[in-house]
């Protein structure tokens, strides 16, 4: 499904990825950006969140993984719970409601595989508001998680 918000948003794209031949596989996450602190997992409109935290974040000494799931199934669980193990740290983003999310799925398999072992603290989700969408734009992004929200949600994951 296709994120109705990232219409019109500018992004770079490589020669590569602009060929006939490019083909993105199924099922493989991609790290967006490599880091030591914390891993950050979203999919969507929130990997941009996310990275515009990390460079926040980065700025206070706090390098942030961040990896964009790219399909949510099959979910590349692996890529996940590598990037946990180095980090020791998770923290999830998703635009949508807090029960029955992609992060709560996240934080699950996390907890139930070999990765749990390797957490220093609990993961954290960030997620939208337990509400309906909103209209007034001032609403739309006080309901749906903002850059603001990462920054906090990775300082209190990492105790800062």
């Amino acid at each position: 499904l296709e994120s109705e918000l990232l219409y019109g948003v500018p992004f770079e794209m490589s020669e590569q990825a602009q060929s006939k031949e490019f083909v993105i596989p199924i099922g493989k996450a991609k790290i967006e950006r490599q880091g030591t602190h914390v891993t950050l997992v979203a999919h969507s409109r929130p990997v941009g969140h996310c990275l515009e935290a990390a460079t926040v974040l980065s700025k206070e000494g706090v390098e942030c993984e961040v990896i964009n799931l790219r399909t949510i199934r099959p979910m590349d669980i692996e890529t996940v719970e590598a990037s946990v193990v180095k980090t020791n740290h998770l923290v999830t983003v998703e635009g949508g409601w807090p029960q029955f999310g992609v992060g709560a799925e996240i934080c699950a398999r996390i907890m139930e595989g070999p990765a749990f072992n390797y957490l220093d603290a609990p993961a954290v989700r960030v997620t939208g508001a337990d509400v309906p969408m909103p209209y007034a734009k001032i609403l739309e992004d006080n309901s749906i998680p903002q850059v603001k929200d990462i920054v906090f949600a990775v300082k209190k994951a990492l105790n800062i």
